[in-house]
């Protein structure tokens, strides 16, 4: 029989378990019995042949421990002061994040972090065991960063600052002298700021940020294939920061976890991100565009929902209104079971059940009508 650890027991293990957005996916709910997927928080998927690329003379090596060199200098060349060698290839930002959360922290450090999250940046800090303080966005606040109460969430012993932006999953943004203030804070509290950039090349109507690690050593910027350029088969993400000492641990604890990614999936991804990634974002940008369109009519246009209008990703996150009155279990089981539509749920960003995550980003024009119209019958089926 296993027995139990208690939880003094477990300080210098990693504690893992799965959470429900993973145990709960599209992956293991099956693709097959989806008519509307609005559960994605990525773009349509990309097809390899679109890459017109001839691999059968690839020799299956090690690759370069951190990452093909001409990968590194074409995200390097996204940022201000960015070399190459600032730069490490991970297996996706999760791998990013896993290695840098890992890296900085102990059980006995401290770090604040942004809530609701993208679920590695919330469990990585909890399997260590460290002290967390939220940073929770509301819809009274209308999903912003209330910097004083980041400032008076710092401790002696923070050691790290996790955001997102834009933010997953409510797609608000950051704007430039936020950023600016929080590295600042970062810099006099002599802590790391860590950035999941993943959705940076989405902002509406606006230049993206800069890197954030373009402006601070004390800045981790982080970004990945999966989200916004549609390759998330390909497992790649990176991680930048102008601290070699930083960087030297990285690469340590990426060589210990995996020692270098898969050369067919960095020559996919350079050969994607040489040739194709502009003329991709144009045209995914603009799918995203229409599909927003039709989400903002329809949120106009109904009495059951609210929401926070998104400012970049392809995400949104509304609500079914207090004085709507239905169980909101039976509301999901119905809305996944009879209409086979997927939706993120709230419990999968440990807030209200009323909640939700609508991607707008993944599905075609008809499917996402298709989908919304979908909830809308639901909510009227479970209305008591």
């Amino acid at each position: 029989m296993v027995r139990k650890l208690k939880q003094n027991e477990m300080k210098g293990h990693l504690t893992y378990r799965r959470t429900p957005i993973e145990a709960e996916s599209p992956e293991e709910w099956g693709y097959d019995k989806i008519k509307y997927n609005l559960a994605e928080s990525s773009v349509p998927d990309f097809i390899l042949g679109d890459l017109g690329l001839d691999l059968n003379n690839l020799q299956l090596s090690y690759s370069d421990h951190r990452g093909l060199p001409e990968l590194r200098q074409s995200i390097a060349e996204e940022g201000d002061n960015i070399t190459s060698d600032q730069v490490l290839i991970t297996t996706g930002a999760v791998g990013a994040l896993f290695i840098v959360v890992t890296s900085i922290l102990s059980h006995k450090d401290h770090i604040v972090l942004l809530h609701p999250n993208y679920v590695a940046n919330l469990e990585t800090p909890r399997a260590i065991g460290c002290q967390i303080d939220y940073l929770r966005l509301s819809k009274e606040n209308k999903f912003k960063l209330d910097l004083n109460q980041l400032e008076e969430a710092m401790k002696p012993n923070t050691r790290l600052i996790s955001l997102t932006y834009p933010q997953n999953p409510t797609g608000t943004v950051l704007t430039r002298t936020d950023l600016n203030e929080i590295i600042a804070l970062a810099e006099s509290k002599g802590c790391y700021l860590l950035l999941d950039e993943t959705y940076r090349d989405m902002t509406f109507n606006k230049s993206p940020l800069p890197l954030a690690a373009s402006l601070s050593e004390n800045a981790i910027s982080v970004s990945s294939f999966s989200k916004a350029y549609g390759l998330p088969g390909v497992r790649l993400g990176w991680l930048i920061s102008q601290n070699p000492v930083l960087l030297e641990t990285f690469l340590a604890a990426k060589e210990l976890i995996f020692i270098c990614n898969s050369i067919v999936d960095e020559v996919i991804g350079s050969k994607f991100y040489t040739d194709f990634r502009t003329d991709f974002l144009k045209e995914i940008n603009s799918h995203v565009s229409t599909n927003f369109k039709i989400l903002e009519e329809y949120m106009t246009n109904n009495s059951y929902l609210d929401w926070i209008k998104p400012d970049g990703g392809c995400i949104s996150f509304p609500w079914i209104k207090n004085e709507v009155d239905l169980s909101i279990r039976k509301f999901n089981k119905v809305l996944k079971e009879t209409y086979k539509t997927f939706i993120a749920p709230g419990r999968w960003f440990e807030v209200d059940e009323r909640f939700f995550r609508i991607g707008y980003g993944y599905p075609s024009k008809t499917e996402l009508e298709g989908g919304l119209q979908c909830i809308i019958a639901a909510i009227e089926d479970c209305i008591q």
